[in-house]
């Protein structure tokens, strides 16, 4: 579904599509980057593709919108966001001690609490750990996302991406479909979290079939600009040589695989169109997009894999604010070409 807004609300917006990687509790960071977005009165969000994180970001934000506009939105991911810091504070074993308090340290990958949850769950399965399949996310889900509201919203677009874990294919539920379930399944990393069934087949994190999945924003939106909210960095110099420093890489480059692939099939498509001069014609599905990027790779790199299990608020809101400034930034820089052309270089970046 397309947005449908009345025509003195769009006079002389910039609209775009929004593309929200996953990556657990560095969501904050996508959290401040939809904030300030929605402050500003020169964007308009057409449609949102997301995983993991950044799928219950996108349905807590479309849901808000529904409520309450764009002000409604910036309320809703606060709330959630501030819920999740609540119920998870004394369920993550994963936290800052007194010395990375002391030395301002974000980075938790050496916390005797990480490395034992990351022993035992590769020991023993979360079906074995959790045999009850007890999971407070779903009770923030279910206080927070009111599935009929998401359902009814006509403002904006939305997809949440899954892996089927049956036939290894990409799933995504639009605001038709979309369940508790589906978001659920979105981040269902199945090292510690037992697998989501739904239609009778089992679902795991999207994040391993598409992070996001780009396709839906072409397929289904009619906004040519797309906007990555880039969570994981694509690079990383030097090799890794201790074992959390290849755990790290590894989790990056995996979460990073689908998108890679989406881009380079976008950068081909874009391709067949300069060549066989294409472009300006109706051509259907081959059509060139543009393509931005809100991220921060240096300032990412400096968080390992154990943070993103983190929940304290401190930290959260740390993100938030961090992700505030990144997106003012793209703002300042960007707004005049959003509608006219990519600010990102596909092949440069993806190739």
């Amino acid at each position: 579904m397309i947005a449908q807004m009345a025509p003195t609300m769009v006079q002389n917006r910039r609209h775009i599509n929004l593309a929200l990687q996953g990556g657990g509790a560095h969501g904050a960071f996508t959290w401040g980057v939809l904030d300030r977005l929605l402050e500003d009165d020169r964007i308009a969000i057409d449609g949102i593709s997301g995983t993991s994180a950044g799928a219950m970001n996108g349905a807590v934000l479309a849901q808000g919108y529904v409520a309450g506009g764009a002000a409604g939105a910036r309320q809703a991911l606060d709330r959630f966001w501030h819920r999740i810091s609540k119920v998870f504070r004394f369920l993550s074993p994963v936290h800052r001690n007194v010395f990375d308090l002391w030395f301002g340290s974000w980075n938790l990958d050496r916390s005797p609490a990480y490395l034992w949850t990351d022993f035992v769950t590769r020991v023993l399965s979360p079906y074995e750990l959790n045999p009850f399949n007890i999971d407070p996310l779903r009770q923030v889900l279910n206080e927070q996302i009111d599935i009929p509201a998401l359902r009814a919203c006509t403002a904006l677009s939305l997809f949440v991406c899954t892996t089927n874990v049956r036939t290894g294919k990409c799933r995504t539920f639009d605001c038709s479909d979309v369940t508790v379930d589906a978001l659920l399944a979105s981040a269902r990393l199945p090292f510690y979290f037992q697998a989501v069934e739904i239609d009778g087949d089992p679902y795991w994190d999207g994040g391993y079939m598409g992070n996001p999945a780009i396709y839906p924003l072409i397929d289904c939106c009619d906004t040519p600009d797309i906007v990555i909210v880039q969570i994981n960095p694509l690079t990383r110099e030097g090799t890794p040589r201790t074992a959390v420093e290849i755990i790290n890489r590894l989790n990056e480059i995996t979460f990073n695989a689908a998108l890679m692939r989406e881009m380079r099939s976008i950068a081909f498509i874009h391709e067949l169109i300069e060549q066989h001069g294409l472009e300006g014609r109706s051509t259907g599905r081959l059509r060139k997009m543009h393509v931005h990027m809100i991220a921060a790779e240096n300032r990412m790199k400096e968080l390992g894999v154990a943070s993103k299990l983190n929940p304290d608020l401190e930290f959260l809101e740390h993100l938030k604010g961090f992700g505030r400034e990144c997106a003012d930034k793209w703002l300042a820089a960007t707004i005049d070409d959003i509608g006219r052309r990519s600010t990102v270089d596909i092949h440069k970046v993806f190739l």
